[in-house]
């Protein structure tokens, strides 16, 4: 034990001092002493020094129990007063339990915060707290926490209702405002005040000490030593390359010292990374800092920002003393931490001595140092006080307030220190903000108290230095130092959001003068922003360097939650309000001070109206995007107009003073700024200008952005004449020239004008229509429209899904979020649209309910110009599709506000309908550029829209009897004033309607025209009688009805014309056949019956049953045996015959443990390792797929040397991964791009001659045997002539040949010099990729490979039929099917390229495992061996043997004979491994099972009998057989596949169906008896010896022992069981910790799928090596489970993870969705997630089907990005 052996070192007499030392003593002494700080300061100073930093290791077990005994001991005694476990757990029974939980959250645990209940997101509980407590049935947020926060549990102010879990349910009995302090004793208080405020003021000397070789007052140590230590600290500026780098020159450590080095400081702030003399530290940092200095671009891993890198890493060189005494401070406020918790009195004392003011004043108090020297400390010493502060200061309500007012009074000192500092937030004391400013009590105390908002905005102002000559703020030309800076001053923007979070439900004149004053703070800040970043058009050449943008919106983005509270805090008391509005108003008049600078007065007319205003050009002058100050006005204007202020006190408000062209000029220029560069002029202003107006309108920003303008000008336009407003609009968007002059309607004679220039007005008019019909169209934001704040929501999600169906999350990003992270939607999303679950794939879907499209409007003001498209182009098919008019008509719009209401005028003011008059002439003729389709079609809809207007007025005047002043269909149907006397808008329309040219308008206009003619009839019927709605009604119905009758015609005639048109079609055809009638027929004659359909079919040669082994299996006929298949890369034709051109199919050959049962075995060496016996736990195989494609085998050749070409050429220009490795053989198939690694020859079926006379089982055994004996002596006699070896062993010669087996024969091979490569290819390449080994086709275990892979790939498909609960055959993809048949056939013929010798060898020795042969060594136990395995391995070597025999055997014989024999080994298995435990009830069966019961009780008996007490007596025959039945009906099937590819014998139908008749087709299938323990009794005289056999082998004997043996039938191998609930795997996480680097949080836990390990991945700590290289947990986990293949679970991302090989790897759907049938990839949107079964299978069945690696070479090649992905770090 280490401890012991440190202090072995230590001297004898400290030994002695430390034995003989008595903690209760010490403290009886402290109790007599006047100076009590001077005594404890005397003992720290003698035994700290003694206990800590005595080596060159920080931290070693002892110090902790020494520091325990000498230091912590004596501080106990003198607290209580008694024994210390005593008097702490007394304290603790008298305690009453906190209601507060303050459990404090560790990394990556989850956290809960309850969407309908939570004051603000930032409240959260605990995982124990939410399972208690009424939110968990509520809609809630799941996320993982960063560390550091606690739970909210029992805070009444966190939560409108359930503030509390059942644990932390408050006694009604208690009085809980009791002092906690009248429990204890005066003297005990006493006696805690001494003891906190000593050790509390000696920790905060220590930690904020900055002198590195003295200590403070009182504890210098009695002798001084020469031990220093090089302290490296923590930045997050240098890489941890660097940081290892320079470690490894600088102290002599290895490269995993280093990383452990770089990983301890990462994580604690600081290491020492040398100990010794002072000189000897010194020359270390001297290194380190000249080290750091120099290397300042590498890539950054945990150590962030390189480009602001100008500093060496801080090295310090401490004295011992020092460091000892730093690190007892530690686990000094560790012990305060832990002391405080058994009682609340002793934690309010520890906030008395803490706050308590020192003799300096001001900022005197422990507290207040810690916070002031927090830049100075190290990450760790930070990290503990910070804890320390919230389990005591912040889990009292009494001194959290009086610590927030101090956090409140050093605000700004704080955050100076926080910016220039380089630490993360989370590890600064400014993070404790959200614990105190999220408290709406405390917040609003420290707005009027402590002036805390003005405070934070004067703060966040001064930080901005940069401003421009109008005091604006500049970011061009911004360097990385300031770009790091602003980042962390953005986090100045947050705590002003905490502090706003919570709206004030009553005002006091305090909050409103305070508010007030902060809300000046603010403007000014908006001052700043107000028109900062302008832009001028670029003429002439392109602009040189993009202008710096993204500043200006990340600070626009940061304060739009910001700009949002503070119109809501307004908006909650009326004088708020009005004050805010005043102030925000006189701020715009003071930026707008500057605004006619050199700009002339022009005067413009038209239509009879003039206007005065300036001249100005957006596309010659500044303009600028940012205009928060305007933006904030119009936000007030709204709110005015919706609490109603502007009607009740309208002498408050200074209404009449405003100037309205000055209120909208510069949204006006935005706005035109938008347009113009949508028309393409600003193209030479670059990227920087499209990405500011793409933010202007995106979701992110628009609220405040983009609205405001529209609100802006809306509030503009209502108050001014609607003629003056339009004549504005025109000279801004520079198309005043254009309109007013006399003849506009002639489209100015423009032939001669510039294309480009006609172009870009034609957009411009269309974006002005657009606009207009925006102002007067978009009601639906509350106080410009009569709605309420749902029907906003509600309008813009139909919008979205008038587009298309959406997911859930797609319409969360659509919709703006509020500070809460909020949409609103789902309280209305149920009104509008249904919701349609997910399948497998894809994702649960919202679609638009039916009667909600009545609500469409295309020209939605937040569509882009994509999305409107889109929606009209669905909207239009939906009504075609329900047999409608696809006209899209305007929609109804609620009334405007009365503030509002003068802007329906502008429909029907003269300028506007000159505009509309202008257009439709220019309509009149086909565009020749002059004019625009969607210039039209906005012209019909602000008609449109002034007709529903109208009609909408008409309902309402009914109501009212008021006549209504609004009379759209009166000016559309007068002609122009004298002169020109041009003609009506109602005029034009009717012209139209008939314009050859305007096909696509027709409906619209019709519409209109309908419309206009309704409202007509309407108006008269009004004016002539009193008002009754029937009239309109019937008006109406009679077109309807007029409609409908012409939709059925027009339906009807085009039916007749479908089917004249689809008749002459067939007429045609019919021609077309009889002409060319010969090529017909030869086409029909050419499709050949070779496909497997005709197979099925024909009759078979020798007998009725269809039998599949054996002599009296079906055989091919001529005919049958013929197959043609084409090449994919020639497209060539080619009939598959042994001696013709080769013909490959693309192939993928694995490793594999898919169906292993023991993963804890060992990787082989794969040099000596022999794998001619497979054991049944199956742990490793080679399994090969093939996507089925088929090529010549030198087209492939040609193919594969040009990959290999282009591979080398790329690897020169670009030094990537691609997703596949040529180096390896790899390629992607040239069809489907399905990766593979090598290809398996095509081979027609093998022709065999059937003999009439065939020996029986004995006679063939005998004959074989003595074949073998001939074979052996055979071999022995080559090797040793080969060896020449004098001695010959005797008995080789006594064994000559049996009758015609020629020894010496040597077959012709029947195959062409192609296939014969092809067969190497193959057989090479499994034989590489099985063992891992380099490639060697003259290796022994080249063809055992080619056996193994084929049985291992048919087991493997067997498996996966059952599990999918398809039939045996007829149910496999013809991928699979051609794969398994060429895999079968390759085999057989794998040996013609092998050396013979080799092969009969293998043959030997196979033989002898299942007829013992005392020849043949080291021959396994029967139960080692995979009876299908070792089937496969003997018929396909067989013909080696039988090649040599001339004497009439027939391989089908052989065939036979091996099935019998080793479903007699394999029921002998079953028997000795599968029984059950307990025997179920006795089972009464008809006779037809009786004999089989009795043969199988019989059998089981004999065994008995042969191994004695090594097995159970078992009475019940009827058990066994079904075992026997169960474990061997695996086998049998998987040897049906086998021999039905083998043979090509077709399957008889009972086997294409699921059904009941399986076994008895199965067994005639392989010419088995049903029966099958009659192949054992009826060759008792051959059969009983071979028991003996295998039963007298030594492993078999020792079957007691404790062996775990495979029981059959072989279970399939699921992937792990997961929790349902995925905050179960999120806790399980939380809790996992790294396992090599001592205790600490795992960054990136992952679960392996297969086997439920925990891995810590992504991370230095758990790299190893494999293979030479350095990889990652996972990469090096998938070897050992999975042979190089992974499935796992990033559990923090919520993402699957699928790994192959080092290079390979790519991301996957998790199986976990949430309610919406959405993933959430990354735990972004904190949706409780819930396992689907579905797709969990979907991922166990790519796994089964060993397609894994092709998933992600399908990704791979799908997504670029993956490939550039290290995956072998993960």
């Amino acid at each position: 034990m280490a401890a012991a052996e440190t202090d072995r070192d230590a001297p004898s007499a400290l030994c002695s001092e430390f034995l003989n030392f008595s903690a209760k003593d010490t403290a009886a002494k402290w109790l007599q002493v006047s100076n009590l700080p001077k005594e404890v300061y005397q003992h720290l100073a003698c035994y700290v020094p003694k206990i800590y930093c005595l080596g060159p290791n920080l931290n070693p077990q002892n110090e902790d129990l020494l520091a325990q005994l000498l230091l912590q001991g004596p501080l106990e005694w003198y607290l209580c007063g008694e024994e210390p476990s005593v008097g702490l757990s007394k304290l603790e029974q008298n305690n009453q339990p906190s209601q507060l939980c303050g459990h404090v959250f560790k990394v990556g645990e989850p956290t809960y915060s309850c969407r309908e209940c939570a004051a603000d997101p930032t409240c959260v509980l605990c995982m124990q707290c939410f399972l208690g407590s009424v939110h968990k049935e509520h809609r809630y947020r799941m996320t993982t926490s960063g560390g550091g926060g606690f739970c909210d549990c029992g805070d009444t102010e966190a939560w409108k209702k359930g503030p509390y879990c059942q644990k932390h349910e408050p006694n009604i009995s208690d009085s809980s405002q009791k002092d906690p302090l009248a429990n204890l004793s005066a003297e005990m208080i006493a006696r805690t005040y001494n003891v906190f405020s000593i050790i509390l003021k000696y920790a905060v000397d220590m930690l904020t000490w900055d002198k590195e070789d003295e200590l403070p007052e009182g504890l210098e140590p009695p002798a001084r030593g020469d031990m220093y230590y090089c302290m490296l600290f923590n930045d997050e500026v240098h890489t941890y390359e660097q940081v290892i780098y320079t470690l490894q020159k600088a102290v002599n450590c290895t490269q995993k010292e280093a990383v452990s080095f770089a990983t301890t400081v990462d994580r604690d702030g600081r290491k020492s990374v040398r100990f010794g003399d002072f000189q000897f530290c010194e020359q270390a940092k001297s290194v380190i800092v000249v080290n750091t200095l120099q290397s300042t671009s590498t890539k950054p891993l945990a150590w962030r920002n390189t480009s602001r890198q100008t500093k060496p890493l801080r090295v310090q060189v401490m004295h011992s003393s020092v460091v000892a005494h730093q690190c007892f401070a530690l686990k000094a406020l560790n012990w305060l931490g832990q002391t405080i918790r058994y009682s609340d009195a002793l934690r309010r004392i520890l906030c008395q001595v803490g706050l308590q003011r020192g003799p300096e004043g001001e900022n005197s108090s422990l507290v207040d140092k810690l916070m002031l020297c927090d830049s100075k400390m190290w990450k760790g010493a930070r990290n503990v006080y910070h804890q320390l502060f919230m389990s005591s200061l912040l889990m009292d309500p009494k001194y959290k307030k009086l610590f927030a007012i101090q956090f409140a009074r050093n605000y700004e000192r704080l955050q100076s220190d926080y910016v220039k500092d380089d630490h993360d937030r989370e590890f600064s004391v400014t993070d404790l903000s959200v614990q105190m400013f999220t408290v709406p009590s405390l917040a609003r105390m420290l707005i009027t108290d402590e002036n805390l908002m003005t405070t934070i905005i004067r703060t966040f102002v001064d930080h901005l230095r940069h401003r421009d000559l109008q005091g604006r703020f500049q970011f061009e030309r911004y360097t990385a130092q300031q770009a790091f800076k602003f980042r962390r001053v953005q986090s100045l923007i947050g705590d002003l959001k905490y502090v706003l979070i919570s709206r004030p439900t009553e005002w006091t004149d305090q909050l409103r003068e305070k508010y007030l004053e902060g809300f000046d703070a603010f403007l000014e800040l908006l001052k700043c922003m107000q028109g900062m970043d302008p832009v001028v058009r670029q003429v002439g050449q392109h602009i040189e360097m993009e202008p710096e943008w993204e500043a200006a919106f990340t600070l626009q983005m940061k304060l739009t939650h910001i700009i949002s509270m503070m119109q809501e805090w307004c908006a909650s008391d009326e004088r708020v309000l009005i004050e805010a509005y005043k102030k925000s108003l006189s701020a715009l008049t003071h930026c707008h001070s500057g605004f006619t600078d050199g700009e002339q007065p022009i005067t413009l007319s038209m239509c009879g109206h003039s206007v005065d205003t300036i001249r100005y050009c957006v596309s010659q002058e500044k303009v600028s995007i940012h205009l928060p100050v305007s933006r904030l006005l119009a936000g007030l204007h709204a709110l005015l107009s919706k609490i109603e202020v502007a009607y009740r006190f309208p002498e408050q408000l200074p209404l009449s003073e405003l100037s309205p062209p000055m209120l909208i000029e510069h949204p006006l220029r935005c706005l035109v700024l938008c347009a113009q560069v949508h028309a393409g002029m600003w193209r030479r202003n670059g990227f920087s200008l499209v990405n500011q107006i793409y933010y202007y309108h995106n979701v992110k920003c628009r609220v405040e952005m983009f609205d405001k303008d529209l609100i802006m000008l809306q509030a503009g336009a209502s108050m001014m004449d609607p003629n003056h407003f339009l004549m504005i609009m025109l000279s801004r968007f520079e198309l005043y020239h254009i309109f007013s002059s006399a003849d506009c309607r002639k489209r100015y004679s423009r032939e001669n004008a510039n294309k480009d220039v006609v172009q870009q007005n034609n957009t411009l008019i269309e974006e002005m229509l657009h606009l207009i019909i925006m102002i007067v169209g978009e009601r639906y934001t509350a106080g410009v429209g009569q709605v309420e704040i749902t029907d906003e929501i509600r309008r813009e999600i139909v919008h979205q899904l008038c587009i298309r169906p959406m997911a859930h999350s797609e319409l969360v990003k659509a919709l703006p979020e509020n500070e809460n992270k909020e949409t609103g939607m789902e309280r209305v999303i149920d009104s509008v649209a249904l919701f349609k679950k997910p399948g497998v794939t894809g994702r649960g879907l919202y679609k638009l309910r039916p009667e909600c499209a009545k609500m469409f409007n295309l020209y939605f003001h937040h569509y882009s110009r994509a999305d409107q498209s889109k929606a009209e182009e669905a909207q239009r098919k939906i009504k075609r599709q329900n047999g409608e008019d696809s006209v899209l008509p305007p929609p109804v719009l609620p009334r405007f506000c009365p503030l509002f209401a003068s802007l329906v005028n502008i429909l029907q003011c003269d300028v506007l309908l000159g505009i509309l008059g202008a257009v439709l002439q220019w309509a009149m003729e086909p565009s020749g550029g002059h004019w625009s389709e969607s210039m039209l079609q906005r012209v019909l809809h602000l008609i449109g829209m002034g007709l529903v207007e109208e009609q909408q007025h008409l309902i309402s005047s009914a109501e009212d009897y008021n006549d209504t002043n609004f009379n759209f269909t009166l000016k559309i149907s007068r002609p122009g004033e004298a002169p020109a006397n041009t003609a009506s808008i109602l005029a034009l329309l009717e012209t139209l309607q008939n314009a050859p040219h305007l096909e696509v308008h027709k409906d619209m206009i019709r519409w209109i025209l309908k419309t206009v003619a309704y409202i007509k009839t309407t108006r008269e019927c009004t004016a002539s009688s009193p008002p009754s709605d029937s009239s309109g009604h019937s008006q109406e119905e009679t077109v309807r009805d007029k409609e409908k009758a012409e939709r059925k015609r027009k339906a009807e005639m085009a039916r007749l014309r479908r089917e004249k048109i689809m008749a002459q079609m067939s007429e045609m055809q019919r021609h077309f056949i009889n002409e060319n009638k010969e090529l017909f027929q030869q086409s029909l004659e050419d499709l050949d019956p070779s496909t497997s359909s005709t197979l099925e079919h024909s009759p078979s040669s020798c007998d009725s049953a269809l039998v599949c082994v054996g002599p009296r299996r079906w055989r091919a006929g001529g005919s049958d045996r013929r197959q043609v298949v084409t090449c994919i890369l020639c497209q060539e034709e080619q009939e598959i015959r042994s001696d013709g051109k080769a013909m490959v199919l693309a192939a993928f050959v694995q490793r594999s443990t898919v169906m292993s049962k023991n993963r804890k075995r060992p990787p082989h060496n794969p040099d000596k390792y022999d794998p001619l016996f497979m054991h049944p736990d199956l742990s490793f195989g080679t399994h090969t797929g093939s996507c089925g494609h088929i090529m010549h085998s030198h087209c492939w050749q040609r193919y594969f040397e040009a990959v290999q070409a282009k591979e080398q050429r790329r690897q020169q220009r670009l030094r990537v991964h691609t997703s596949y490795d040529v180096e390896n053989g790899e390629f992607l198939c040239p069809l489907c791009e399905c990766l593979s690694n090598t290809v398996i020859p095509l081979l027609p079926l093998t022709k065999t001659c059937c003999s009439s006379e065939q020996p029986d089982l004995s006679q063939w055994l005998n004959i074989t045997s003595h074949q073998m004996k001939a074979l052996i002596s055979a071999h022995r006699k080559s090797k040793a002539s080969s060896a020449e070896a004098a001695d010959e062993t005797d008995g080789v010669n006594d064994c000559p040949p049996p009758d015609g087996f020629r020894l010496d024969h040597t077959p012709k091979n029947p195959y062409s010099s192609t296939i014969k490569e092809m067969l190497t290819t193959f057989g090479t390449a499994t034989y590489k990729v099985g063992l891992k080994v380099h490639p060697n086709e003259q290796d022994p275990r080249v063809p055992i490979m080619c056996w193994g892979s084929c049985a291992y790939t048919i087991q493997s498909i067997e498996r996966l039929l059952v599990d999918e609960e398809k039939p045996l055959f007829g149910s496999l993809p013809c991928r699979q099917d051609d794969c398994l048949s060429s895999l079968t056939r390759f085999g057989s013929a794998c040996w013609t390229v092998s050396s013979h010798t080799t092969v009969q060898n293998h043959f030997i020795r196979l033989l002898a495992a299942l007829v013992p042969d005392p020849r043949v060594e080291n021959s396994p136990c029967i139960l080692d061996v995979d009876m299908f395995h070792l089937l496969v391995s003997l018929v396909l070597s067989h013909p080696a043997v039988l090649c040599l025999d001339s004497s009439g055997l027939s391989a089908d014989a052989a065939q036979l004979h091996f099935l019998h024999l080793i479903t007699v080994a394999h029921v002998v298995q079953i028997l000795l491994t599968s029984l059950p435990e307990e025997v179920r009830m006795e089972q009464e069966t008809g006779g037809a099972e009786r004999e089989e019961e009795e043969s199988v009780c019989l059998l089981y008996n004999t065994l008995r009998s042969l191994l004695g007490r090594g097995l159970r007596e078992v009475s019940s025959g009827w058990h066994l057989w079904l075992c026997v039945k169960a474990g061997i009906l695996p086998y049998l099937r998987a040897a049906a596949l086998f021999f039905h590819y083998l043979n090509g014998a077709p399957a008889p139908p009972e086997l294409h169906a699921l059904g009941a008749g399986e076994w008895e087709a199965l067994c005639g299938y392989l010419c088995l008896p049903s029966n099958l323990l009659q192949l054992y009794f009826n060759n008792l005289d051959i059969m009983e010896p071979l028991l003996h056999g295998w039963c007298s082998h030594p492993a078999l004997q020792a079957l007691q022992s404790s062996v775990t043996l495979i029981r059959f039938p072989r279970e399939s191998n699921h992937l792990i069981d997961l929790p349902g609930d995925y905050s179960a795997l999120i806790n399980q996480a939380s809790s996992f910790t790294c396992p090599k680097s001592g205790g600490d949080k795992s960054r990136v836990p992952t679960l392996c799928l297969v086997c439920g390990a925990m891995l810590c991945s992504q991370s230095y700590c758990c790299q190893t090596e494999l293979e030479g290289e350095d990889v990652g947990a996972c990469t090096a986990h998938t070897f050992t489970c999975g042979a190089g293949v992974g499935i796992f679970l990033r559990v923090r991302e919520s993402q699957v993870l699928f790994l192959a090989g080092k290079t390979k790897g790519c991301f996957y759907a998790p199986p976990y969705l949430d309610d919406y049938g959405e993933t959430d990839q990354g735990l972004r949107r904190g949706n409780p997630l819930h396992l689907c079964h579905e797709r969990y299978r979907k991922i166990q069945k790519l796994w089964r089907q060993h397609s894994i690696t092709e998933e992600i070479g399908h990704a791979q090649e799908a997504n670029q990005t993956l490939v550039g992905i290290d995956w072998q770090h993960l």
